[in-house]
């Protein structure tokens, strides 16, 4: 099931981090049921084909940079509510960093995917999105010696599932 994206601009639309006095705070997810939630989502960076080739081969200087990035992924993940301000901390079941390497219009792609699920009472969306960030600072930083030139591109939600809202896909 896929529904737009909502508009902003509608008369209708609810930040639920803001109170009735416009006040910053944390949504009260008491009441709500524990479902199994899951998302995902994706990036990319883009590098030179010669950077591309030193972490397909595996010869960066630095060492096994899909290894380290998938590793700081999952750190990350399980560590979001620390780093924005207004999210829950969550017991994940599950948090799984895949990567796509491609050629594409002359550039070398790392094409990253975060799955994160857990059983609770809100959504994983935030969890999976700062995966795969923080997955592609990690191939940069791994990288940088090389190709001071990469570029992190297109992170965005591509699916959730669960809760009150229910199924979303891109």
């Amino acid at each position: 099931m896929s529904s737009p994206a909502p508009d902003p601009s509608r008369a209708d639309a609810v930040l639920t981090h803001f109170d009735a006095q416009g006040q910053a705070h944390m949504v009260d997810v008491g009441a709500k049921a524990a479902t199994h939630r899951r998302a995902v989502a994706t990036g990319c960076i883009r590098m030179r084909p010669a950077t591309l080739e030193l972490v397909e081969s595996g010869t960066a200087k630095k060492g096994d940079v899909l290894g380290v990035a998938r590793i700081a992924g999952i750190m990350a993940a399980k560590r979001t509510s620390e780093l924005i301000p207004l999210c829950h901390p969550l017991a994940l079941t599950r948090v799984a960093i895949e990567f796509d390497l491609q050629r594409i219009a002359g550039d070398g792609v790392v094409q990253c995917s975060a799955t994160v699920e857990t059983l609770g009472q809100t959504g994983v969306e935030m969890e999976a999105l700062t995966a795969v960030q923080v997955a592609l600072l990690t191939v940069y930083d791994m990288c940088k010696a090389a190709d001071k030139h990469m570029v992190m591109t297109d992170v965005r939600v591509r699916e959730k599932r669960g809760g009150k809202s229910g199924d979303w896909s891109a």
